[in-house]
């Protein structure tokens, strides 16, 4: 997947600030301008897996439903 991300120098205490604006509340920092980017993409990943829990939820009050894994 791919995702455009905000990386915008932090003033106040140096390094830089990375966001995601299409995952809410998805941020991290690095020190540097090729650190910050690499640090977003765990965050995104954790992202990711609290999205799909929360989509599975409702699904698991059911006895008979499983969660399986696919590659696409």
């Amino acid at each position: 997947m791919r995702f455009k991300v905000v990386l915008e120098k932090d003033e106040e205490v140096g390094g830089y600030i990375v966001s995601c604006p299409g995952l809410s509340g998805c941020y991290s920092q690095g020190d540097t301008v090729e650190e910050a980017p690499e640090n977003i993409k765990e965050a995104i990943q954790a992202c990711l897996e609290s999205l799909a829990e929360d989509e599975i939820k409702p699904y698991l009050s059911k006895p008979s439903t499983q969660v399986i894994e696919v590659v696409a």
